[in-house]
């Protein structure tokens, strides 16, 4: 059976890209520190496989096609289209099989996630992985969340996802070693002007 073996949370604010020496000598040591401790428990934890959950921010879907819920069931997936975004990763390695386990899973307890093959991942997947100075990436299961556009998915309906992931991990047959990664709003505003 496949092994949870941690959970990671990280803000993903586009100015920690564009402007990481631009936000001030405390902010930016605090935001080194924080993101050197993130990849030493990260490096630590020893994945294989790394479930990353983040937004799209209009990379690969707009309003005309908008899924609460995206699972990238693909081999692989493409780094981001972003220009700005100067990050060392360009392809990743995905796990399919679980993947497709984590969907079968959703749709056996009356979720109904999308399905991509071929995604790409902008800043919001790839900032963490990044600041966190890892040289090496394990395999990625991207899920997209729409945080984004109204109507959004309640709290209660993220926290039962949250549970479907626990149990999914712990009922895949496999013997990895998986980890998660929640990226988000945290600290969004890192090294914009205060108010």
């Amino acid at each position: 059976m496949a092994k949870f073996v941690g959970a990671f949370a990280s803000g993903h604010g586009p100015l920690l890209a564009r402007n990481w020496e631009g936000v001030g000598p405390e902010r930016l040591e605090l935001a080194k520190k924080s993101f050197a401790e993130l990849g030493r428990r990260f490096k630590e934890s020893r994945p294989d496989v790394l479930i990353v959950v983040s937004p799209d921010h209009w990379v690969n879907f707009f309003i005309d096609n908008l899924p609460t819920v995206c699972i990238g069931v693909g081999e692989k997936h493409e780094g981001s289209p972003e220009p700005w975004l100067q990050v060392p990763f360009k392809e990743f390695l995905g796990a399919p099989n679980l993947a497709l386990h984590l969907a079968n899973q959703a749709l056996q307890r009356d979720f109904e996630p999308a399905l991509s093959h071929h995604l790409k991942l902008d800043h919001g997947f790839l900032i963490p992985l990044w600041k966190m100075g890892l040289t090496s990436l394990p395999k990625i299961v991207p899920i997209i969340v729409n945080v984004i556009e109204p109507p959004l998915p309640s709290f209660k309906r993220c926290f039962q996802w949250g549970e479907l992931l626990r149990d999914a991990i712990a009922s895949y047959p496999g013997d990895e070693r998986v980890a998660v990664l929640a990226t988000g709003g945290l600290s969004h505003s890192i090294g914009e002007a205060d108010m």
